[in-house]
């Protein structure tokens, strides 16, 4: 468990079995967590913790050990916490996290499988990583926490040994990566990112985002890349779906209308859309949404 827990670490939902008794902790569980703005240290967890950023781009300085960087945390990138260890945290605004806490003993059981010496089933910190196959499970794994794990801790325990598996490729003994050689300077990233957040709802134009930055198209394109994982059109195709999740969770507004006012065509669209990058639907998640508030009443 973990001890000293802040407000923005609250208790995670856990899977129960098919006769809704939970005998042993879930070995992958994920809880959406409130981010407060200042300095803060991590709690000290049993797990390796995960921590997905969800919604706007924020500026951040994480501090592990005499290791500091600063950077700005885009939706869908990750920080590593390994078991047993805590961080220090400045955030410049109140933002939202996806924490993902897995067990040691599945990173080890993978490592053991793979045919890995033990000293791979230990992470680093790390900070501002990105990994499409990770994303993926880590919005999977909300789908399943926003509505009550509908599909039991089997289907959650399939999440984590792939969750691991992945881990292993991507998180084991690597040091927090360095800013990436011939990326888009920071300032110039956060000029690009609040036009974007400023526009999402207009048709954008990849010179349009080149001209902000003040470089060529082509130069923008490797550029904004490097810097952020991913390409320019997947950033801001992102950037809308999880526009559209707040509107959709403020309720108030049809699925039509958010679909318009944050830039896609049509529904559908927007619901092929977040079914790709969360794993639901806008009739899924307003749904999963109405469940936990008729629970909190009950």
């Amino acid at each position: 468990m973990l001890s000293d827990r802040p407000p923005c670490y609250p208790r995670p939902s856990t899977p129960s079995s098919a006769d809704g008794a939970s005998a042993r902790p879930p070995l992958l569980d994920a809880l959406t967590s409130p981010v407060p703005a200042g300095r803060f240290d991590s709690p000290v967890d049993g797990r390796h913790v995960l921590c997905l950023h969800v919604g706007a781009p924020v500026p951040v300085t994480y501090r592990a050990g005499s290791r500091e960087r600063s950077g700005v945390r885009l939706h869908g990138q990750f920080c590593i916490v390994p078991a047993g260890t805590t961080t220090r945290w400045t955030v410049s605004r109140p933002a939202r996290s996806l924490l993902l806490r897995l067990a040691p003993s599945v990173l080890r059981e993978t490592a053991d499988a793979a045919g890995r010496p033990p000293s791979d089933a230990s992470l680093a910190p790390a900070i501002h990583v990105r990994d499409p196959q990770i994303e993926r499970i880590g919005w999977l794994m909300q789908a399943e926490d926003d509505a009550a794990y509908p599909s039991g801790r089997l289907f959650a325990d399939g999440l984590a040994a792939a969750f691991a598996a992945r881990l292993l490729a991507v998180g084991t003994r690597r040091p927090a990566p360095a800013s990436p050689r011939g990326a888009l300077p920071a300032w110039r990233l956060r000029q690009v990112i609040e036009y974007v957040e400023a526009h999402l709802g207009e048709d954008l134009a990849l010179a349009e985002l080149a001209g902000v930055a003040g470089y060529s198209v082509s130069h923008f394109k490797t550029l904004f890349t490097r810097a952020v994982g991913a390409p320019v059109h997947r950033f801001v195709l992102e950037r809308r779906v999880e526009r559209a999740r707040t509107l959709l969770l403020a309720g108030g507004r049809s699925v039509s209308a958010v679909a318009l006012e944050v830039g896609f065509a049509h529904p559908s669209h927007l619901a092929r859309c977040m079914r790709r990058v969360l794993g639901v639907t806008p009739s899924q998640l307003v749904a999963g949404s109405a469940r936990r508030a008729e629970g909190a009443r009950a």
